[in-house]
């Protein structure tokens, strides 16, 4: 055991990429298998990451969750804020700006639209839970957003790592829900056109969630939902925890 520990805290980072990649193959699976496609791979992966962090947390008494277990020191790098926002910048130079146009005044509008509702209506909640500072509510409204732009928002600003938690969960409940509930209210709202597709994914926001969604609504919907999902996250970690935090500032100090 000594010289295996040896060996992983000389290889932790890629110790910690083989655990990231054994989750997320089996989350694949159960969300196949058990599942059924319903409810997308990264929202098991995300909500089975929360539990083996407080899990690790619980059983060493630390606070880096499962990375305090020497054996899965590794992940605490794989988690850390570099990875994060590399991953963020990644995705979004994925986009086009070609689609981006295509989107044309209905997608850019049913981005504000869609960041504007669910962001207060997280810190409306948030406010009634009890939390009244500024930072916290910002968290967890862009939580409510997507579960990206909760951490990025609540690294930038400072939260408490139990509100970033927090915003995490709320953001992977949002993309069970709308990965669920799209198939079946998909003709009551009139989903059956790419440029309604791209006002739903600009209003819902959650990548995976809008395109699992579609994917069982018609998969040909698929693309130009994620086009204004895409953005969707760019917008809200731009917005967010800049101009959202400055008039949550001016209102609750």
């Amino acid at each position: 055991m000594e010289e295996l520990l040896k060996v992983v805290d000389k290889n932790g980072l890629i110790v910690g990429f083989f655990c990231i990649g054994v989750l997320a193959f089996g989350s694949e699976i159960l969300s196949k298998k058990f599942f059924q496609g319903k409810i997308p791979g990264s929202a098991i992966a995300i909500f089975l990451g929360l539990v083996l962090g407080y899990l690790g947390g619980l059983f060493t008494g630390g606070s880096k969750g499962i990375a305090d277990i020497p054996i899965f020191q590794g992940i605490g790098t794989l988690g850390g804020s570099m990875f994060r926002d590399f991953a963020i910048v990644a995705t979004a130079m994925g986009a086009s700006y070609v689609l981006v146009k295509k989107s044309g005044l209905l997608g850019f509008a049913s981005l504000l639209f869609g960041i504007l509702i669910f962001f207060f209506s997280g810190v409306a909640v948030a406010y009634m839970w009890g939390i009244s500072d500024p930072i916290s509510l910002c968290t967890i409204g862009a939580g409510a957003c997507t579960y990206i732009v909760g951490p990025v928002t609540g690294a930038a600003l400072g939260a408490d790592s139990d509100i970033i938690a927090l915003s995490i969960a709320i953001g992977v409940v949002k993309t069970i829900a709308v990965t669920i509930f799209t198939p079946v209210f998909a003709k009551k709202i009139g989903l059956k056109s790419p440029g309604s597709a791209m006002a739903y994914g600009g209003i819902m926001g959650t990548s995976s969630g809008v395109a699992a969604g579609l994917a069982a609504t018609d998969p040909k919907l698929v693309p130009y939902g994620a086009v204004t999902a895409t953005f969707y996250t760019g917008l809200g970690c731009l917005i967010c925890p800049s101009l959202f935090y400055l008039v949550l500032e001016f209102i609750f100090s």
